[in-house]
């Protein structure tokens, strides 16, 4: 049995979630709607205030499949009740990024400004402080649209190894490389 698709989610007030017969699950609560269709073989039933996922056979697919589904539910449902956040910082001289509406204006150190538009699930704020590293505080209620945005931001400039110049998750820890030393 699987560790985590045994677990049962506790459904939070404000959130109704509604599985049809094609096993597609549609979760709604004060942020928003999030729909997810689900494998054939897995079960997923609603008792009271908690929802219970399984499955109908033991074969490796269904297996593998039961813990993911079983996430994937829990994510919708934390992401209607509460959402999800990510903090990026811009490490670099003359790095810079501003919110102009859905749009994102970044300075990245090339010879042109980068235009990024956001998704209308995701919203931004971006603060600079005098003595730090720009930072962009994004807000979803959709994990996965989430983190293929912040992704494809960071992208855009990754952290190099020898100066730690780049876009990182706020607290991401990099391996710097000692570089080249001059001969005597």
């Amino acid at each position: 049995m699987s560790r985590i698709g045994k677990l049962a989610i506790t459904i939070p007030a404000g959130v109704t979630v509604q599985v049809n017969d094609a096993n597609l699950v549609t979760v709604k609560g004060k942020l928003g709607q999030l729909q997810q269709q689900v494998d054939p073989n897995i079960t997923v039933t609603i008792e009271g205030s908690e929802l219970n996922v399984g499955r109908t056979s033991e074969t490796k697919d269904v297996r593998s499949k039961h813990g993911l589904t079983r996430s994937l539910i829990n994510n919708m449902v934390i992401g209607v009740s509460e959402g999800f956040t990510t903090v990026q910082e811009f490490v670099g001289v003359g790095y810079k990024v501003e919110v102009q509406g859905n749009v994102l204006d970044m300075a990245l150190g090339y010879s042109h400004y980068i235009l990024f538009s956001l998704p209308p699930e995701v919203t931004a704020e971006a603060v600079t402080e005098r003595g730090k590293n720009p930072t962009l505080t994004m807000r979803s209620y959709d994990k996965q649209l989430l983190g293929q945005v912040a992704a494809k931001i960071r992208s855009l400039r990754k952290p190099e190894p020898y100066k730690g110049k780049g876009i990182r998750f706020k607290g991401e820890v990099l391996r710097k490389k000692a570089g080249k030393t001059a001969s005597k």
